[in-house]
């Protein structure tokens, strides 16, 4: 690829000043239709670089397919990111600024000159010190999760196409809505993408591999008090606002939390909280590696939430569980040579293969149990959902690299 002009910055920053924010609280798929604004552009701009089966479908998610041009019978394999960035930050209005050869000094975002990105908030910014590093402007997050992974991805395809003397099996493409909020494949055709094995673009720093994430449950606790009038409320009121409270401030203050855990540590964390007197809910989000941990959570958080009701008359209590998603790591173990597929991939790059886990969670986690195997591929993306969002360039290069390798490494492997 030596001879290659890469086309991932200018598809990095054409991408990201497309608003494709997910809303949490939307019952529509995708959640924000803007969403599809940036899928109309991927599916013309894959259409005229000669990408086959290229489409939209009713829901928002594109798919697009490089044939197979060796006779081997290789596996096919899909690649993934997804459109949508956080709703933590806005992401109306984006404006993408490159700083050339990056230089190691504190970066003054001009729209916001409070918004200062340092070295020392931010120490992978000293490895990538000479790069050209994008941010956004100071009022925005920067849409490098998972913008970058949809630009290296393009850039890719964009590669694939014009050197077709590279052999390789079946390509497959996904971009995905909605990711942020959790849905992003609820609604995708698993048949239709017709893939064996996958890499989601949506990792972090140069190198890393990951192929372990948190198992995911959501809790919602829901107190119900006792209504009456203020004024005559003597010995009959039961303010459910007020036994939610408890039940939050009765939570471990040592443990437990995400500001108090690290590395394989799992957290129960309160999102939010909504109610009136009579009925209140408190949102939780619980992780753990370990899947089995989930329900002994749970449980602890039942006790302490029935702990709170005991002693009121006539105030009760409702504590519903729901699956969110499972540690990709029980999928990846039967079929280790996916991720040591990429490991030997980023290798022939050049670049230093980093094993980590992910204290979260990707698209990749349940197309895993959707039947698609799928570890996570680095992209750069640094810093996000937070203004101070940023990314270098030079690894966006890196990761289509990578991926121009491993798929070679899939065909070498087929005897």
């Amino acid at each position: 690829m030596n001879n290659y002009k890469h086309q991932v910055k200018e598809n990095f920053i054409r991408y990201a000043k497309i608003d494709t924010t997910a809303d949490p609280n939307s019952t529509t798929f995708p959640s924000s239709m803007k969403q599809k604004d940036l899928a109309k552009v991927l599916v013309k701009e894959l259409q005229d670089m000669g990408a086959e089966e290229v489409e939209m479908d009713e829901w928002g998610y594109v798919f697009a397919t490089i044939p197979s041009n060796t006779d081997k019978k290789v596996p096919t394999i899909c690649f993934c990111s997804h459109m949508d960035t956080a709703p933590d930050v806005t992401g109306t209005n984006v404006k993408p600024i490159v700083h050339e050869k990056y230089n190691g000094q504190p970066i003054v975002l001009p729209d916001d000159p409070t918004q200062i990105i340092t070295t020392d908030m931010h120490p992978y910014l000293k490895e990538r010190i000479g790069d050209d590093i994008i941010t956004a402007s100071g009022t925005t997050l920067l849409g490098a999760d998972d913008k970058a992974g949809v630009a290296i991805i393009m850039d890719f395809a964009n590669y694939m196409l014009k050197n077709p003397q590279i052999e390789h099996g079946k390509i497959r493409i996904l971009f995905t809505p909605d990711e942020e909020v959790g849905r992003g494949v609820d609604h995708l055709d698993i048949k239709k993408l017709n893939a064996d094995y996958g890499y989601t673009l949506d990792g972090g720093v140069l190198g890393s591999i990951e192929d372990e994430t948190f198992s995911a449950d959501s809790v919602k606790v829901t107190f119900k008090g006792v209504s009456a009038h203020p004024g005559y409320a003597k010995g009959i009121m039961v303010n459910s606002i007020k036994l939610a409270a408890d039940f939050v401030a009765a939570l471990p203050k040592d443990r437990w939390s995400p500001e108090t855990t690290e590395d394989r540590e799992g957290f129960v964390h309160p999102v939010s909280i909504n109610g009136i007197m009579e009925e209140t809910s408190v949102s939780f989000i619980i992780r753990d590696h370990v899947t089995e941990k989930l329900s002994k959570y749970e449980d602890e958080l039942k006790g302490i939430a029935q702990m709170i009701v005991e002693p009121h008359s006539g105030a009760t209590m409702q504590f519903v569980v729901k699956e969110q998603y499972r540690n990709m790591k029980e999928v990846l173990n039967s079929v280790p040579f996916v991720t040591d597929y990429a490991i030997e991939a980023m290798k022939k790059a050049g670049v230093e293969p980093k094993p980590m886990i992910i204290r979260g969670g990707t698209d990749g986690s349940r197309l895993s149990f959707m039947g698609l195997p799928c570890p996570n591929l680095f992209t750069g993306e640094m810093g996000i959902h937070s203004k101070h969002e940023y990314v270098s360039v030079q690894d966006m290069e890196k990761a289509v690299r990578t991926m121009v390798e491993l798929i070679q490494i899939w065909k070498e492997h087929i005897d």
